[in-house]
């Protein structure tokens, strides 16, 4: 079996040609005085919700406290899916399929109708996929159940008995290191600013009613703010004394070197997951290779996802280690004066579950042999931000007129992307929405917890 190495840097691959704060990106001179929309957090949903809203002539800016797309944003599985979603999320994942699709004639983010399988052994999973076919079936999805004959003309010989898929020909990827940096571009070309290494430190108010921001630069004026801030955003809305029940699990991926093999659908294997890359490689992973680090908010929060701990747990592996200590000794509340947790840390990186990615490498060569002969180029891991039911939050945040939040995405955000951004735009303006919103609401976990109280 090939060795896994450790990324040599905090990126999982090279920043794109033409991206990044060496390559201009990031915009120059001094803060704007004042700009309709502010959004905090330079990741998929934050882009995409300021790409949305300078199509509609809104004048935003966005604030990235480390480099755009750094974190969970470049380092997911790129998968642009409408399968397995939540019910709720699926209208979404449709139009975002269809946006995607936009997206890549104006620039290229790497998306691809590959088709995606959801592979099947026994009855047991036919059952499951057929089940949420009739739960999702109103909304008009591109989703069937393959025979074994028919689900196999899309795979490589294998070692294991399928006996058919789910299958959708219309979902398919996108390249995690281009697609935020592509859509930055389309959004600075229709007036949004974006900066980059300049976090965020708190919001100004008046009248309980949002009227700028405080940057590590200065104070930008705002009529509304979005917090699109991934994994950071508990912290920021705590500080605010808005109590937003978010966790955060490790999420581990490994890629191979550039190799040709049978496989062009995205698959999901039950026990690994495998796409082809846009580099000639395949991104190679597994929902075991997640592990979620004990810390104090595990305790603080364990009311909100006791249950859901339980019912995940064949997926996600509990750990304590240093993490516990180091978020331990993070301030809760902080002056917007001073340094806040924000600068201190620009970068979330956690280091890659060795076990978990030589497991999801194991069962990918043993599944489809061809494999053994591809080289692994390179692991990573990063930070997913969970909810309890593992649905985001994408609202205004209560008490706090003018500011909205988007996060909490579950590792479902990078797919949505673009249609949440357009999602949270239409919500910033006070526009009729073309989904449900109801089920992302901010305050449904205070009503779950009034009940159990």
């Amino acid at each position: 079996m090939s060795q896994l190495r450790e990324p040599s840097d905090s990126h999982p691959i090279e920043t794109p040609v033409g991206s990044g704060a060496d390559a201009g990106m990031t915009a120059l001179g001094p803060l704007p005085i004042a700009v309709d929309v502010v959004v905090i957090g330079g990741g998929i949903i934050g882009i995409s919700t300021a790409y949305a809203l300078a199509k509609a002539g809104v004048s935003v800016c966005v604030f990235e406290k480390g480099r755009l797309a750094g974190e969970q944003s470049s380092r997911n599985w790129g998968w642009v899916r409408t399968l397995t979603r939540d019910v709720a999320e699926v209208p979404l994942a449709i139009r975002a399929n269809a946006l995607w699709a936009d997206i890549q004639s104006r620039a290229d983010v790497g998306f691809r109708r590959t088709g995606l399988l959801y592979l099947q052994e026994n009855d047991a999973d036919a059952a499951a996929h057929a089940k949420w076919i009739a739960a999702a079936r109103d909304h008009g999805l591109d989703a069937t159940l393959l025979t074994r004959d028919a689900a196999v003309r899309h795979l490589p010989p294998s070692s294991r008995a399928w006996s058919g898929a789910m299958y959708s020909a219309s979902d398919g990827v996108a390249e995690p290191q281009r697609a935020t940096h592509g859509i930055a571009g389309l959004a600075q070309d229709l007036g949004a600013k974006i900066y980059e290494h300049c976090a965020v430190r708190g919001i100004e108010s008046a009248a309980g009613r949002v009227t700028g921001v405080i940057t590590e630069r200065g104070v930008v004026r705002a009529q509304a703010v979005v917090i699109a801030g991934g994994a950071w955003s508990r912290l920021f809305c705590g500080n605010l004394g808005a109590d937003f029940p978010q966790l955060k699990v490790r999420g581990s991926v490994l890629r191979t070197a550039p190799f040709e093999a049978p496989l062009h659908a995205a698959v999901n294997g039950k026990d690994f997951t495998c796409r082809k890359r846009a580099d000639g490689g395949y991104t190679v992973s597994q929902f075991g290779a997640s592990m979620a680090d004990v810390v104090p908010d595990s305790f603080r929060l364990m009311h909100h996802f006791g249950r859901a701990w339980l019912a995940n747990r064949e997926f996600v592996r509990l750990r304590f280690g240093k993490r516990f200590f180091e978020e331990l000794r993070m301030p809760r509340r902080f002056a917007v004066d001073r340094e806040t947790p924000f600068e201190q840390c620009r970068v979330l990186d956690p280091a890659p579950s060795a076990r978990g990615v030589s497991q999801a490498w194991a069962r990918l060569t043993e599944t489809f042999p061809v494999f053994g002969q591809a080289r692994i180029a390179q692991s990573w891991a990063g930070y997913i931000d969970v909810t309890p039911d593992g649905l985001p939050v994408m609202s205004a945040v209560p008490q706090h007129a003018g500011l909205f939040l988007a996060s909490g995405f579950s590792g479902h955000g990078f797919g949505i992307g673009p249609a949440a951004g357009e999602l949270m735009a239409n919500l910033v303006q006070g526009n009729a929405l073309a989904v449900d919103a109801a089920p992302f609401r901010f305050g449904r976990f205070a009503r779950v917890r009034s009940e159990k109280a």
